[in-house]
């Protein structure tokens, strides 16, 4: 039996399967479906089990799913992450009785997985997939637990987009930091950017951008200009390797263009950035990003070894050197 998550977002108890299998790419919005599931049987023993638990020991949750409880009648069992490899053990269990339900939970399972299929097909399993949020989804999310709070506006929203680029789990994280932050519920745009490291993390990324893109006038230009904390030197080295992992993985797809490679990147990559993603990697091969990324593995021990150092310095020197590599 296949469910939709959006519908399950809703109401998750409309699940009436024993077993229930959620898979994809989306960590958050399988944590956030679990939480769902715990609110919504207080009542409940909750039991977690990693696949290579059960494996081991075959009657081992046999033995769990009989014992009787002298507290709580019902139980929930959570084995996370589930592969083919399980399909036998679970298939033994679809008639559990209906005070006990399994949820599983897996990384990106394909169709030809006999688990997933299997889970699809069968009467007395559930099947979600839980596919990357869109713009739209993220957008409801914000409005959805910033819901009563005064000052979100457009610009506001797309801060907050901006700044967790569709990724659940640190919206998620974002949205706690910022409900805790403004108890009167008002929301003000340069407190939510400091917040967030808004102003910092964009002129930080700005020249980032100029530089993978080998633009040496912006680049020097926005070298002297941008502002750069001696103390999150290894925050700015993780910009510069994210960047350089992106472009690893454009030059490994076997896609017929740049684009079509970038289309397939998960997370995906936020509409705005897509442009400048796309002309940095006309510009970068994968000997040319393996050679930035043995300069920046040298330069972090180097940081982390030595509180002497310039440590901006060095950073700024790193910039020089992947903008004049892009042109070469």
């Amino acid at each position: 039996m296949i469910y939709k998550s959006y519908i399950l977002e809703q109401n998750v108890n409309s699940i009436d399967e024993s077993v229930t299998l959620f898979y994809g790419v989306n960590l958050g919005l399988k944590n956030d479906l679990k939480a769902k599931i715990i609110e919504n049987n207080k009542n409940s023993e909750i039991l977690r089990y990693s696949q290579d638990q059960l494996l081991k020991d075959k009657a081992f949750l046999e033995n769990e799913i009989k014992n009787i409880s002298l507290f709580e009648k019902n139980k929930i069992f959570f084995i996370e992450n589930v592969n083919d490899k399980i399909l036998e053990l679970i298939q033994e269990f679809e008639n559990i009785p209906s005070d006990r339900k399994i949820f599983l939970f897996s990384d990106v399972l394909d169709k030809k997985s006999k688990l997933r299929n299997y889970t699809e097909k069968s009467k007395k399993c559930a099947c979600v997939a839980c596919y990357e949020d869109n713009e739209i989804g993220i957008k409801k999310l914000i409005n959805l637990r910033l819901n009563g709070f005064s000052g979100l506006s457009p610009y506001n929203i797309n801060l907050i987009i901006d700044h967790t680029n569709l990724d659940r789990s640190k919206l998620n994280n974002e949205l706690d930091k910022i409900i805790s932050c403004f108890p009167n519920k008002n929301i003000l745009t340069e407190k939510l950017e400091v917040l967030l490291n808004a102003k910092e993390n964009t002129e930080f990324n700005k020249l980032n951008d100029e530089a993978f893109l080998g633009n040496k006038v912006n680049t020097n230009k926005l070298l002297s200009q941008t502002g750069m904390d001696n103390e999150k030197n290894i925050f700015y080295l993780n910009i510069i390797n994210q960047r350089l992992e992106k472009l690893l993985q454009i030059n490994n797809f076997n896609k017929s263009t740049i684009e079509d490679a970038i289309n397939s990147l998960k997370p995906p990559i936020f509409w705005k950035d897509k442009p400048k993603l796309t002309n940095q990697a006309k510009k970068w091969d994968k000997f040319k990003v393996q050679k930035i990324i043995n300069l920046t593995y040298s330069l972090e021990k180097k940081i982390k070894s030595n509180n002497l150092i310039e440590k901006n310095i060095l950073i700024k020197k790193l910039l020089i050197d992947i903008c004049s590599l892009a042109n070469a």
